[in-house]
């Protein structure tokens, strides 16, 4: 399974804000330059996680994005499994359908290793991601500095 760019991208902004201090929040351009993606689909993962109270973003003076204590604790694989959406790892009733769909058990075991793949997803948050080594290797990311070692 490959997940989308999307999905990428706000695992990475969580990661991120998980492992900067509430003092000097960064704001969306900030994220998206440390995590070299462009700022419109940085805008748009950050709006995204908002909407799903992973985050806050405060707009001003003193403003910025930080994560929400639901975002520390949120599940990777409930977090996956909301960004991707619903849909089969292949698409038997596509514009042509596939002739093996009515007794096919290909796609009876692809949804198995999907469930799977999420499974082993789900009991790590995103606070567990930023353990180190990643937790120091994203702070010397964002200040532009190396990481301690």
């Amino acid at each position: 399974m490959r997940l989308t760019r999307f999905t990428d991208v706000a695992l990475r902004v969580l990661m991120r804000l998980a492992v900067v201090g509430n003092e000097d929040p960064p704001t969306t351009r900030e994220v998206a330059a440390t995590m070299q993606v462009p700022y419109t689909h940085a805008a748009k993962v950050v709006a995204k996680l908002q909407h799903l109270g992973l985050i806050e973003a405060r707009r001003g003076r003193g403003g910025g994005l930080s994560l929400t204590g639901a975002g520390r604790s949120a599940s990777i694989g409930g977090l996956v499994r909301q960004l991707e959406g619903p849909g089969d790892v292949v698409d038997c009733e596509g514009t042509t359908p596939c002739p093996l769909r009515s007794a096919c058990r290909l796609r009876g075991a692809l949804r198995q290793a999907e469930e799977a793949f999420y499974a082993s997803l789900d009991p790590l948050t995103v606070t567990e991601l930023v353990a180190s080594p990643t937790g120091p290797l994203l702070i010397g990311i964002s200040s532009g500095r190396p990481a301690p070692d």
